[in-house]
Formats: structure tokens, sequence, C-alpha cells
């Protein structure tokens, strides 16, 4: 494929967080885009008013002319996302007509090969590591291109477009898509078993993160998480560091405190220490900031503008995202879906407000990690003084028999718990007094913030 002679992109999958950013980017870049999803939602809402056709119904008749007329095939790419099934009727039609057909992480591929790619690699983490360091740069004499996992509050966007040839992006082990990456600089923040759908146990998904960092570009740099067991296969090509909360790594905190909701603490680093105030207090707050102003010294930018641009960092859309906060009524929605997160999360919302009786409104995603990880979500949501639990979200799978959200329920030792279906959740909102309330998990339960957010100040206020 000549890139060079494609004039027009099709994506399949369009309204997907990474998907759209990439459809804006080739947008603005002057091509022709057009795609298929679904639903509606915001993001496709928004990719329509800015010149995109956007259709919802798989059907052939439905794509632009010239995007179906087989004798534009080699000026016309076609890229998809995993989530799209092999008998998709539109993917199917490209196929049959020769067309360049493309996954999402192959198009990033191709632009890390031909950019100074920072790619931010782990099970969970990436998006709001991500977005500061893409924060960070635009604040800086450096400038970068940003693809982010969620929309980004001090941008109002999922694409970030700047100069020079840094480009951010989250490297999605899903599907093993990072490995399509050539990387200048990785950052590795966790890895947790999950997807064994695709990688059936740890050992396996511990095997293609060290086959990222082979991916990293001679010369480059590769920054993870100190505990991690990746040492072994790292090329001796590029320099590496290490971060971590506690002392040892090569970059970690101290003198950590909170001040007026911001945190405060001190970033060794293995030059002079550097101060940090940041807007999100809890550890995993300060561990993503932390991973994120390590990328930023190491890419020689002044601690003075590290110091600024902190300070300013709005936070991400569903990544600890307070949408009420007051003294005796705060709400806040993140997208944890693994057992993991959901322990992050909720410890660091106890760190804020300790005394306070959290809630939680958990809604699991995939029948396959519900299966594989019933337990550890059962043990993590035990953390709360009340849980509301939904049905599973299924995404891209079928349902898987005998799983659904009973089987976290179940294994739960809390007395307060409700299972709950979206129908019904309205409702019991509305029946519920709260003084810290959480909605986790990266289905549809997005859906329901804005109505929550609303039911709950029309009762604070009256």
């Amino acid at each position: 494929m000549d890139i060079g002679k494609i004039h027009r992109i099709y994506f399949v999958g369009i309204g997907g967080i990474g998907m759209s950013a990439l459809a804006r980017y080739f947008l603005c870049g002057g091509y022709e885009i057009a795609g298929y999803d679904r639903t509606s939602t915001p993001l496709t809402d928004k990719l329509s008013s800015e010149g995109c056709l956007i259709h919802f119904e798989d059907n052939v008749e439905r794509i632009p002319e010239a995007f179906r007329n087989p004798g534009n095939r080699n000026s016309t790419m076609i890229v998809y996302t995993p989530a799209i099934p092999d008998d998709h009727g539109e993917l199917s039609f490209f196929r049959h007509h020769s067309y360049y057909i493309l996954k999402r992480s192959e198009l990033l591929g191709l632009i890390t090969r031909a950019s100074k790619g920072i790619a931010i690699a782990g099970t969970h983490g990436k998006t709001t590591v991500s977005a500061v360091i893409a924060h960070l740069l635009k604040q800086s004499d450096l400038d970068c291109s940003a693809f982010l996992g969620g929309i980004s509050k001090n941008y109002e966007s999922n694409l970030i477009l700047g100069k020079g040839d840094l480009v951010v992006m989250e490297a999605d082990e899903y599907d093993r898509s990072f490995l399509q990456l050539n990387p200048y600089f990785a950052v590795i923040t966790a890895i947790d078993p999950d997807h064994l759908d695709i990688y059936e146990d740890y050992k396996h998904l511990k095997k293609a993160f060290i086959s990222f960092i082979d991916k990293i570009k001679e010369g480059g740099k590769l920054l993870y998480k100190k505990g991690l067991d990746i040492k072994r296969g790292m090329p001796g090509t590029i320099e590496t560091y290490t971060y971590s909360l506690d002392p040892g790594a090569d970059f970690h905190t101290k003198n950590i405190r909170t001040e007026n909701d911001f945190s405060l603490f001190d970033v060794i680093t293995p030059g002079d220490p550097l101060q940090v105030r940041f807007g999100f207090p809890g550890k995993m707050n300060i561990e993503n900031a932390l991973a994120a102003v390590a990328v930023a010294w190491l890419l020689g930018i002044p601690d003075e503008q590290i110091r600024k641009a902190m300070v300013h960092f709005s936070g991400v859309k569903r990544r600890f995202d307070f949408q009420i906060r007051q003294k005796d009524l705060v709400y806040i929605d993140d997208y944890a879906h693994h057992p993991e997160e959901l322990k992050a999360c909720i410890l660091s919302v106890r760190e804020m407000f300790p005394g306070k009786k959290i809630t939680g409104i958990f809604q699991p995603h995939l029948y396959s990690r519900t299966r594989d990880f019933a337990t550890g979500f059962a043990r993590s949501l035990e953390m709360l003084d009340e849980l509301i639990l939904l049905e599973i979200y299924p995404a891209r799978e079928m349902p898987i028999t005998g799983v659904g959200s009973e089987m976290i329920f179940e294994q739960t030792s809390m007395r307060n718990k409700t299972l709950c279906t979206k129908n019904n959740l309205l409702r019991l909102v509305g029946e519920k007094e709260f003084e810290v309330l959480l909605t986790l998990g990266a289905g549809d339960i997005d859906q329901f913030v804005q109505p929550i957010r609303d039911s709950l100040l029309e009762k604070w206020e009256g």
C-alpha cells in the first residue's frame, strides 16, 4: 500500500474512542472520511458536524458512492476495530473487492514509524497517563499530537494536534494490538491478568508485553513501574528507567500531602528534586502523575514548565471524574472495569473521604472477563459500604452460558447489596441517600452519568 495515493478513509466502527480520534486526525489532514457504527453518540455527532459521512446500519448501499466504487479501491483505505465481527456485511464487501484494509492498530503503527511515538501500555492507567503526558508536552516548548482513549477536559477532545514529530498514544494490549507499534518512548504502567480470552494466562500476557518492549526503536526509552517482571528480554539499545511511589526507583515520590484538594509531592529524579502540585488526590492518581512527570523530565522539559502544566491539568472524562463535589454529597464517575482498577479507585476515594459512606454502582464489562475474574471483582467491591450491581455489558461478545452478574453478587460477603437492571437504576438512585457515590464500568453506564447527576442535584438543592 502506498499511503501517499490514499485520498479517502472509511472507518468500520468509527464511533469508538480510538477510531474517532484517527478519523478526526485524517479529516484534519484533508482526507475524505466516512464510516459506520451501530449507534449514534456524542462522538459520532461531533464527527458528522465536522464533515464526516456516518451512518448506523450495516448496509453496503449506505456507504457513500466514492467509497464503495471498486474503481476507487487503490485510493481508498478501510480501517476497522477488532470489535467488528468477521461476518460484518460492509467489511465483507470491502474484502471481496480487494480494498486496502487495516486494523486500527496497524494504522497507528504506520504513524509511529513516521514519527517519534510515545506509547503508553498497561492493563490500567493508560488513558490518564497519556492525557497528562500530552498536556505536559502541549504546554512546553516541545509540543505534540496525541490520540487519547478518553476526552481530555483541557482540550475537550480525544485528539490533540500539534507541531513537531512527537505523538502520544495508548498502546492497547487487547488482541495484541500494541505489537503493531514502533514507539520511540514506551511506558508500561501495569501488567495484571486480563483479556484471557486472547492470552489464555498471565504467562502469555507478560510475554506479549516483553515483545512490545522489543518494538521500541533503537536509541529509544522505556519507563515502567518498578516491580513489574519484564527485565528479561529488554533490548540493550534502549535507555530503561523505573518509577514508583516507594523509594528505590529512578523516579519516586516523597513528602506526599494534601492541601485544598490538591496533592503536593516531591518527585525524586536522577537529577534535582521537582515539587509537583496536582489536582487529583489519592495514590492511584499520584502514581499516574509521577509516570507522566518522569516522561516529561526524560524528554528534557524544564522543571518550571512541568510544575505550571501539572497545576492546570483538568483531568479526563470518566477517569476519577468528579460530577458533584459538595461538603455533604460527592459523585465520581470512573471507567474502572478490572478488579485491580476497582481496588485502586475505591482506595483512593477512601483516602480522600475517610469516614464517609461509599456507594458504588458497577456494570461488569464482558462475559469472559466476568467469568475469569468474578472472585476478584467480589473482593474489590467488598471495599464499598454499599453495592448496586448492574447486568453485564456484553460489548463485542455473545452471552456465555451460566455467566452473569450473579456470579459476582453471590461471592460478595457484604450485606448492603442490590442487583439492579438498567431500567430500574434511576428509580433506585432516586430512592436512596448518598454521601459518596461512584459509577464504575466501561460499558454504557456512561449514559446514566448525566441523569444521575441531575437527579442528585435536584434532590440536594431541593
